[in-house]
């Protein structure tokens, strides 16, 4: 996985609270086998209509956001069902890191596993960042995990807490099987002290 360090990006707003894992990829869509190609289906009922067409007043299909990488949005976001697909929906779409005030656990924890940043935020940060990218054209900010801070051009800057180990994960790019080849070596070490019985050997 990809480490997360220091990103600067173009802004998007999603001013709603609430956004539940069913509402970023509607279950329909959970049928791949695959990680990949969900980022079509991201708010798939916010951005298209029933007819199949694009609602052009959904914010991901103004122009003033194409391209987005960051997503500032409402509290609890990432809550209801436990989905991955949710993260690996908007990392599809391209987004890198999502800015709100609370997460549901799971989600942010699906985040750290694919190497998505969830920034928390207090809501009067949140709302000011809100704010300033409805108002300001192409408003970008960088998040810097190095340094636990997010700041923009205009003056703000906010510090934000994160795990010591969920950090060290982000900066170094470790998954769950990085983690683990992290012990490669006493792996291999134990597996030559028990060697696997002939029984379940390959002929």
């Amino acid at each position: 996985m990809n480490p997360f360090r220091v990103h600067r990006g173009l802004v998007a707003p999603l001013d709603r609270v609430n956004v539940d894992t069913d509402q970023i990829i509607p279950k329909q869509f959970l049928k791949r086998i695959e990680r990949t190609g969900f980022g079509q289906f991201v708010f798939f009922d916010w951005r298209f209509g029933a007819d199949g067409k694009k609602n052009p007043e959904f914010v991901l299909h103004q122009p003033r956001y194409a391209g987005a990488s960051i997503l500032v949005a409402g509290k609890n976001f990432g809550c209801g069902s436990s989905r991955e697909h949710a993260v690996w929906a908007l990392a599809d779409f391209g987004f890198r890191a999502v800015i709100s005030s609370s997460f549901a656990d799971i989600f942010a924890n699906n985040c750290t596993k694919n190497g998505f940043l969830a920034v928390r935020l207090t809501d009067d940060e949140v709302s000011e960042l809100m704010r300033r990218t409805n108002e300001l054209e192409k408003y970008q900010l960088t998040i810097d995990l190095e340094r636990c801070e997010v700041r923009d051009d205009h003056g703000f800057q906010a510090k934000f807490d994160i795990d010591d180990f969920v950090r060290r994960c982000l900066l170094e790019g470790l998954d769950d099987i990085g983690l683990t080849l992290q012990h490669e070596a006493n792996i291999s070490a134990y597996e030559a002290r028990h060697p696997q019985p002939a029984s379940l050997q390959q002929p």
